[in-house]
């Protein structure tokens, strides 16, 4: 299949804009010795930072190359094997060595940031999805029974008032109150957010894998300030009504024009998103699946 990122990212009313992204459409070629069954890496994440923009940035910065760095040689079996412990890899090291940056010094006072992340990893044809915190990823899919486009979810939040997520949190001598980490903190799991560390919160990601079928449109991965004003079926619906309706508007399609109907999706859920009630920032991505004609 041929993937195709685009992205909209919106400030909403926020002061500055402290998500980041990644969109490595050809990821493949940051490697130089991949193994000839491994014919195509791509990589789409979604960092959505709170307490200031330091972690978000830094881990788009450095998790492409954490994951190189670490990714498995071998044949693409034992790559699919090892995957997993390489993502939890490159999440441990960027949360050290972020952390490590934020530490207070005599001039300086320590850093609070910190990140939730979303990264798809595609390998040839499967999708390996690690998540940390609440930003979440899904793909489109026709359903052959029901003739309609549903969504998949791909991600489970990491929310503070899930038993696992509070009894880690306790164990650790953490509390939650109104669904946060000592009464602040939103999420059970990031990169960065230094002081709670020792509260139970973990870099840990949730690792999932997802086969790309002939059924699948496109894939979203999208930061809580497009979650808290859409359900995944909704967002769903409404990129696919933009798409569809440039379609039928463009008889002649060109690659050009089939490139900014994704372009114009992914803007105008932004924008409606900050629109309905998000005072928040708003990172939209989407990856466009089509097969090679």
């Amino acid at each position: 299949y041929k993937l195709k990122g685009f992205v909209a990212a919106q400030k909403g009313e926020r002061e500055e804009m402290q998500d980041a992204h990644n969109i490595l459409d050809n990821y493949t070629s940051q490697f130089t010795q991949l193994h000839p069954s491994v014919s195509r890496l791509g990589l789409y994440c979604v960092y959505d930072g709170h307490g200031g923009l330091r972690a978000s940035r830094f881990a788009s910065q450095k998790l492409p190359l954490l994951l190189q760095h670490s990714f498995p040689t071998g044949t693409v079996t034992v790559v699919e094997k090892e995957i997993k412990k390489c993502f939890i890899e490159a999440f441990k090291k960027v949360d050290e060595e972020f952390l490590q940056m934020a530490i207070g010094g005599k001039n300086k006072p320590s850093w609070k940031d910190g990140s939730t992340a979303v990264c798809v990893l595609v390998i040839n044809d499967t999708l390996y999805i690690a998540n940390l915190g609440d930003s979440k990823a899904v793909l489109c899919r026709y359903n052959k029974t029901t003739s309609k486009y549903t969504a998949v979810a791909l991600t489970t939040d990491h929310s503070p008032s899930l038993y696992q997520e509070r009894i880690r949190i306790q164990k650790a001598g953490g509390t939650v109150r109104d669904g946060r980490v000592m009464g602040v903190l939103e999420v059970s799991r990031s990169l960065g957010d230094g002081p709670y560390k020792r509260h139970g919160v973990t870099c840990l990601p949730d690792i999932k894998r997802c086969q790309l079928t002939d059924e699948d449109r496109y894939l979203m991965v999208a930061c809580d300030g497009l979650w808290k004003s859409f359900s995944m079926e909704e967002s769903i619906k409404f990129v696919n009504k933009i798409l569809d309706v440039i379609y039928i508007s463009i008889f002649l399609q060109n690659k050009e024009e089939e490139e900014s109907k994704y372009e114009t999706a992914c803007n105008k859920l932004a924008s409606e998103a900050v629109l309905r009630l998000s005072g928040d920032n708003v990172t939209v991505l989407i990856t466009s699946i089509s097969k090679f004609s």
